[in-house]
Order: structure tokens, then C-alpha cells, then sequence
């Protein structure tokens, strides 16, 4: 079955029309948003270089998690 997702607002405009794999592999100012000085911060602080390591970074995902629960409480 095939997926198909819209992720234009997400991704910076040079990753639009990339792979997923490329996607996962690039660094997280790929994301919109985020920059250069955010790839360094993130690199140093956590040892996060690209954006599968951020996803699957256990403080994101516990964050996540967190997030989710609080918004099927109420």
C-alpha cells in the first residue's frame, strides 16, 4: 500500500522533493524551521546529526510520548 504525505511545510524547500532515506539522513535544519547553529547546538549537546538520530532520540521520543498521553486526557 502506498503513502503519501505533504511534507512542504515541514521541510526546508531544498528538501521537498527528496527521498525519505535522504530526508533521514540529512541534518535537522532539513526540518523548516531549524538552522546551521541548530545542527552545531544539537551535534554538541546530544550527538544528533541527522534527522533519524533526532527522531529516535530517546528524550524526543519520551517527549513525544508525553505529549501524546496529555492530549488524549482531556
Amino acid at each position: 500500500m502506498a503513502i503519501s504525505v505533504n511534507l512542504e511545510k515541514g521541510l526546508d524547500k531544498a528538501y521537498e522533493n527528496k527521498s525519505l532515506d535522504e530526508i533521514l539522513a540529512a541534518p535537522p535544519s532539513a526540518l523548516a524551521g531549524l538552522t546551521e547553529k541548530h545542527d552545531e547546538q544539537l551535534r554538541e549537546a546530544l550527538g544528533i546529526k541527522t534527522i533519524a538520530d533526532l527522531g529516535s532520540n530517546k528524550y524526543f521520543a519520551l517527549a513525544g510520548v508525553l505529549v501524546a498521553l496529555g492530549n488524549k486526557q482531556g
